[in-house]
């Protein structure tokens, strides 16, 4: 008797959702979209010569740079933008990615601008020309609602204006330079109506360099050094403050990611704070248990995911921060430092386990993705 032998899994087979894409937003299309009163400001700054990631007075870059690092250049033949959504949904499909949730290119800095009305305004240009411009009825891609740390009340106001569209998954909360950091009362507005709308908060980072943000970073002047930690530093002070103040215990059903620094830095953070809590339990009264039993309810984007020699340690990490069933796939697409899914499609684990890290973690994190119709 013959026995066949089980098709291999491949990509194509299973659903993935990537949980980090970027378009390009730009002065020149954001324009039409600007209420009123800002969009004079808006058109000047067409006449600024165009940068990547830094733009004077639209994604400010306060970091020491060779010359001519800030210019637009490609990177083994292709240029580090996407332009369209039809752009974006050919470039995903060449990976078989099925999904892909947005994030902005420049506004990942959007914290570090001085002019709270002014970074309201881009906030709702912004979702005005995602939701004409990206969110396509059938395209499986979906956005992210920013919230700005300059304006919490205003930013929950944008959220309530876009909260029941269903192509809007999550609320993003830049990183570089928020003064002060994610776990300040003054957001909790933020997190309620992200609870009572049942939208996961993703904090996203981006290197970047400013005095005192993050440490001693601003020191380096190479990216080796300044992209390897710039991100890291960042979720680790933004998570500690959420802890520090209670987030997740006062917000219980409040979902939380943390998106594009890799996966590495959870397990230290985890047993670092799990040591300093069972010798200092009085100073986090509103815990009753290890800060580690609530850290495993996070989620961790994968993107700049490590690829050690033994890929078996990377499947080790994940396995000691309990993250089989939170940790979320993301390429990062278009930007330099992308993750092909075969990264995390080819590590040493279980069809099942492939099939939670490259799609279905991602669509408990964001319920409101729905299944594409070829897996339906």
């Amino acid at each position: 008797m013959v026995v066949a032998t089980p098709r291999r899994l491949t990509l194509d087979d299973i659903l993935v959702v990537d949980a980090d894409v970027h378009v390009h937003e730009t002065p020149d299309e954001l324009a039409p979209y600007m209420d009123p009163e800002w969009r004079p400001a808006m058109e000047n700054l067409r006449q600024v010569a165009r940068r990547y990631l830094d733009m004077p007075g639209f994604g400010p870059n306060n970091a020491p740079r060779l010359p001519g690092t800030s210019l637009p250049s490609p990177r083994g033949g292709r240029v580090e933008i996407v332009w369209t959504a039809e752009q974006m949904r050919r470039e995903l499909d060449e990976f078989s990615i099925d999904v892909g949730v947005i994030f902005p290119d420049h506004f990942l800095k959007l914290a570090a601008l001085p002019n709270a009305a002014y970074a309201t305004a881009i906030t709702r240009a912004y979702h005005r020309w995602l939701k004409e411009k990206w969110l396509h009825a059938g395209n499986d891609l979906y956005a992210t609602i920013m919230a700005i740390p300059q304006d919490p009340e205003e930013s929950v106001r944008e959220i309530e204006r876009w909260a029941d569209d269903e192509r809007f998954v999550g609320i993003y909360l830049p990183t570089h330079q928020v003064y002060p950091i994610w776990g300040h009362r003054k957001y909790d507005p933020i997190y309620e109506v992200a609870q009572r709308h049942d939208l996961p908060v993703l904090l996203h980072a981006v290197s970047g360099i400013a005095s005192g943000f993050p440490y001693n970073v601003e020191q380096f002047y190479t990216s080796i050094t300044a992209h390897t930690v710039s991100h890291v530093f960042a979720m680790m002070s933004n998570l500690m403050s959420i802890m520090e103040t209670g987030v997740p215990v006062r917000y219980p059903n409040l979902r939380i990611g943390f998106i594009e620094a890799g996966l590495t830095w959870v397990p230290f953070l985890r047993m670092r704070l799990d040591k300093e809590y069972n010798e200092n339990r009085h100073q986090w009264p509103h815990f009753d248990d290890r800060p580690s039993r609530w850290i495993r309810k996070f989620y961790f984007g994968t993107q700049p995911v490590e690829e050690p020699e033994n890929r078996q340690d990377l499947v080790d990490i994940i396995r000691i921060y309990d993250g089989e069933d939170t940790t979320v796939f993301a390429t990062d697409w278009p930007h330099h430092d992308f993750d092909h899914p075969r990264a995390v499609f080819d590590l040493p684990v279980s069809n099942q386990v492939k099939r939670k890290l490259l799609g279905t973690n991602a669509m408990k994190l964001m319920p409101r993705i729905k299944v594409p119709a070829k897996y339906r």
